[in-house]
Order: structure tokens, then C-alpha cells, then sequence
């Protein structure tokens, strides 16, 4: 199989979203003399926050990630932190790509970056590559392994990793609760009902706090590489953005909110942004006894998490809304996100209701 057909592949820099070649070229050549040869930029056209971009210089290629363009540079976009995650995981985690260097220079590209090294392989986006024979046997062994790796996570030794002070694990939940729901209030355009609903029954029925562990915030398919030659092979897990430390159960609500299965309403399945509905792969049942199976841990209130992973989603949905509405990004993809919402808050509401994923 060529190389080339099933890696994830960077596209040209989106109009607005350009970089300025000759100051990074002239930083990087600083920083590393032995790097010669002409730079070009591409960029990876995928995902919602964070930009990632693919730098060659000559037969060097490496990765790196900026805040996006039009926002003022908070926690959420900060790149020390996320170079400084990366940094702590290495140590204790082969599955991450390598940190190189981190700017916070800000005459280089008026905000701070940091880049990385690139692993190859496969990110499955929203369709399947048609290059890849992705049968339900494959889905199967794919799904078990993206969650035992997801268990995996939660027992990493965080302060061998020097993460120790990354978060403050007590009072997370309710944190969590009460934060996203100041976060809707902040980025609110619409009258969705649904939203408010949602985040009053998560504050009466806070579940009491899980041990900490190490917890990604966002890990779904797309944030994972895997190995071409056997896709059941997490090689990398990228996007450690909203990494911290917390309660893992919470970490598991908000992947669950992102498994869309296949009998799901067509209303919830518009919010799909991965391959779960494809034949094979595990139920949002099955993800959730094999992930207490590897982990070891409670599950028995998982209607909590779940309803919280989908109303945690719906407030970034209306954050990314939000930035559409003020004219930061004219991406098509942004102006159909407020639907979202509301179909995740209606799916929340009715787990809450019948018990049941």
C-alpha cells in the first residue's frame, strides 16, 4: 500500500490562516543551523481549535501548532502548556509525539507556538478512506484497542511525567459543571431550552469524585494515529490541548458523547465527527464495560458522565458558533454547528430520562 494514500495528508494554508515563511524559516535556521534547504508550509485542515500546520525544510519535516487566528489567547489555546504536557508524557508514555521546541516570541508570528515531531500513519476523519478495507472484524479489533489504550491513559504515573501540579483534581466535577455552564451563558445566541435543562439536572446530581488520574478531554478517533500496517495499532495520541488532571469517569463521558452508533437519530448522527457508526464497532454499552473492564472502576452512574460529555460538546459547539456569528472565521462548517446544540442536549435529556446509552 503506497504510503501516501492512507497517512493523513496536509492541504494548502487556508486564506486568512497564513503564516509568515521568511521569520520562521529565519527562527528555525537560528535554532537549529544544520537545517538547510527551502521552507514551505501546509496545514492540516481538520478540527476546530488549535491549527496545525506541516513544516518542511528541505528533507525536514515537523509539525507545528498555534493558536487560531482572531481570539485572545487563553487556557484553552495555551501552547506552553500543551508543549509542557507533551514534555511530562514522553517520559512516561511512548504514544505521544516528540516536543521539539516552543516560541513564545511573539515577533515570529504575533502568538505563541511550538512544534513537534511527525508521525505517520492513519487519522480517520468523518469518512472512510477508500483505501482502506475497514471490515467489521477490523472495527472491532480497532474499537477494543482504542479503549483499552483510553484505559491506558488513566494509570499513567503522572507525577513520574512531572504533571503533578497540571490540574487540581478536588472539587473537579463540580468545577466542570458549574464552568461549562458559565461557558454557554458567555457564548449563549440562541434560545435552546434543552441546554439549561441539561446543565440544572448535572448540578443536583454531581456523582462523588472517582481518583485522579492523568485524563486527555478529548479523545475520539480522530485524535489518534494509527499504524497503516495493522490500523488496530494506536501509535500516537495527539491533541493534548485540555489535558489534566481529573476524574477519569468524566474523560470517558465525553469520549462516550462523541460514539455515535448506528441506530442513533438521524438529528444526533449530524453531530458525528468519527468512524463509530461503521459496522463492528463496539456499542456505547460495549465501550463502556470493556473500558471498566481494563480500568477496573465503577461504572454503574454512567448516565452522569454521558449526559455531562454531551452537554459539555453542545457548549463548544455554541463557542464555535459564536465565533462565526463575531466574524473570526467565515468556515461554512462553523455557521452549521448551533444545530448541534441542541440535538446533543435533546440525546442528554433523554438518557437522563430512560437510563439508558
Amino acid at each position: 500500500m503506497n504510503d501516501t494514500e492512507v497517512n493523513d495528508q496536509p492541504q494548502a494554508v487556508r486564506a486568512g490562516e497564513e503564516l509568515d515563511a521568511n521569520r520562521l524559516t529565519a527562527y528555525l535556521k537560528a535554532a537549529n543551523p544544520e537545517l538547510d534547504g527551502p521552507l514551505t508550509l501546509a496545514q492540516f485542515p481538520h478540527g476546530f481549535s488549535n491549527l496545525t500546520y506541516l513544516v518542511k525544510v528541505g528533507e525536514h519535516e515537523i509539525i507545528l501548532r498555534r493558536p487560531p487566528f482572531g481570539i485572545e489567547i487563553k487556557s484553552a489555546h495555551d501552547m506552553e502548556r500543551e508543549f509542557r504536557v507533551l514534555s511530562g508524557l514522553i517520559k512516561v508514555y511512548p504514544k505521544v509525539p516528540r516536543p521539539l521546541l516552543y516560541c513564545n516570541d511573539l515577533s515570529v508570528m504575533n502568538a505563541p507556538f511550538y512544534l513537534m515531531e511527525r508521525v505517520k500513519g492513519v487519522v480517520l476523519r468523518s469518512q472512510a478512506p477508500e483505501e482502506l478495507n475497514l471490515t467489521p472484524e477490523t472495527m472491532r479489533r480497532l474499537s477494543e484497542a482504542f479503549i483499552n489504550n483510553f484505559a491506558d491513559i488513566h494509570r499513567l504515573d503522572y507525577t513520574e511525567a512531572g504533571l503533578v501540579n497540571l490540574g487540581k483534581p478536588q472539587g473537579y466535577i463540580q468545577r466542570q459543571i458549574s464552568g461549562w455552564t458559565q461557558r454557554y451563558f458567555k457564548a449563549k445566541t440562541d434560545e435552546i431550552p434543552e441546554v439549561e435543562q441539561v446543565a440544572a439536572w448535572l448540578a443536583e446530581h454531581l456523582p462523588p469524585e472517582v481518583g485522579p488520574t492523568m485524563i486527555h478531554n478529548d479523545y475520539k478517533y480522530d485524535n489518534v494515529i494509527l499504524d497503516p500496517e495493522n490500523i488496530a495499532n494506536v501509535l500516537a495520541v495527539l491533541d493534548w490541548e485540555m489535558a489534566t488532571i481529573g476524574d477519569p469517569l468524566m474523560d470517558l463521558g465525553t469520549s462516550l458523547a462523541y460514539w455515535i452508533e448506528a441506530g442513533d437519530t438521524a438529528e444526533l448522527q449530524s453531530t458525528r465527527f468519527g468512524l463509530t457508526t461503521l459496522p463492528g464497532n463496539l456499542t456505547r454499552a460495549e465501550v463502556v464495560q470493556r473500558y471498566s473492564q481494563r480500568s477496573g472502576l465503577d461504572v454503574s452512574n454512567i448516565t452522569f458522565y454521558y449526559a455531562y460529555g454531551l452537554f459539555k460538546l453542545a457548549v463548544v459547539s455554541q463557542q464555535l458558533y459564536l465565533r462565526y456569528k463575531l466574524g473570526h472565521t467565515t468556515e461554512e462548517r462553523f455557521a452549521r454547528i448551533i444545530h448541534s446544540v441542541g440535538a446533543l442536549c435533546r440525546e442528554a435529556l433523554r438518557v437522563i430520562h430512560k437510563e439508558e446509552l
